[in-house]
């Protein structure tokens, strides 16, 4: 298992050891003590699973502190592309964004900690997502930002105006008046 650092403190790129031979493959998507060893230890409560069709689009949600989540974000079946935008007012990234296609084939993993928001959008006919967090949900803290925030702008990998998104994540504020306590 390795780890590599984006152009975003704090948010990493996970990829596991993968074993192949005839019979297929085997890997360990998580291993507590080896994400420790390398800088990451987290005690995730809460795995939340998704499907969703080509064209969805998901996001972007964080959870405002006491609430606010750590996940680790990886695709059982299709393609994603994933995105994480920083809302640490402190950071240097403040409002800058980053993106990876996430497969059930390249096996990678996105850690996106507490601080960001997180979305994505489905590019193959379906997807199964499946992510860790270290915090439970609660409703009083969720939050969101716009998809097509135009000061975002965002690369989905798909057309805008096809997108299927649900009528909550139509109506989120733009970057600017979101209600983020980071």
């Amino acid at each position: 298992m390795t780890i590599e650092k984006t152009a975003i403190k704090d948010l990493v790129i996970v990829t596991p050891a993968v074993h192949e031979d005839s019979r297929g493959y085997f890997f360990e998507a998580y291993n507590k003590s080896k994400l420790s060893v390398l800088g990451i230890d987290i005690d995730f409560v809460q795995d939340n699973q998704s499907f969703s069709n080509k064209g969805t689009l998901r996001g972007l949600h964080y959870q405002n502190p006491p609430f606010a989540q750590t996940k680790l974000i990886r695709v059982l079946e299709g393609e994603i592309i994933d995105v994480a935008v920083d809302l640490r007012k402190d950071s240097p990234t403040y409002g800058k964004h980053f993106s990876i296609l996430l497969s059930a084939k390249n096996k990678n993993q996105l850690l996106v900690p507490q601080g960001f928001a997180h979305g994505f959008s489905v590019i193959s006919e379906t997807a199964v997502v499946l992510y860790k967090c270290d915090q439970y949900y609660n409703k009083t803290s969720e939050g969101g930002i716009k998809y097509d925030d135009a000061t975002l702008n965002i690369d989905w990998g798909m057309d805008l105006r096809e997108a299927i998104v649900s009528d909550k994540d139509l109506i989120l504020p733009d970057l600017a008046n979101c209600n983020s306590q980071f």
